[in-house]
């Protein structure tokens, strides 16, 4: 098992940046990647951005690339999500998640095994 706390989410207006954190805990060693991901109403859930294990390989999807950036701190089991250059379409709820196998595809939702509540993110125009 896997416990996930995001915090972070606020409103914004477009330019403007937050940094999501997400605070994970429990079976951590079987963690292969750290994911974010995103639904906004009436949408699937999208995979933002993702990490692995080491932090050495990213992985972003085409809409954020180039203004979100993904990073993990390890000793303190954390991974945060920075964004810039918001626009009114980032707006949505936000997800951290644990992808436990190495198989898959790193942003795909379905992928993932364990997941946090969600803290939400709007961006004004």
């Amino acid at each position: 098992q896997v416990q996930l706390v995001e915090f972070g989410g606020d409103s914004v207006q477009a330019g403007g940046s937050l940094r999501l954190s997400c605070k994970y805990s429990g079976d951590t060693y079987s963690t292969k990647y750290m994911g974010w991901f995103r639904q906004a109403p009436g949408q699937e859930r999208e995979g933002v951005a993702s990490v692995d294990s080491r932090g050495a390989a990213t992985l972003y999807a085409d809409s954020v690339k180039g203004r979100f950036t993904i990073s993990q701190d390890s000793a303190k089991n954390m991974v945060y999500l920075q964004m810039n250059s918001l626009k009114p379409d980032d707006t949505a709820m936000y997800y951290c998640a644990a992808k436990l196998g190495d198989g898959g595809q790193p942003l795909a939702p379905n992928d993932y095994d364990y997941w946090g509540q969600g803290t939400q993110v709007t961006v004004s125009s």
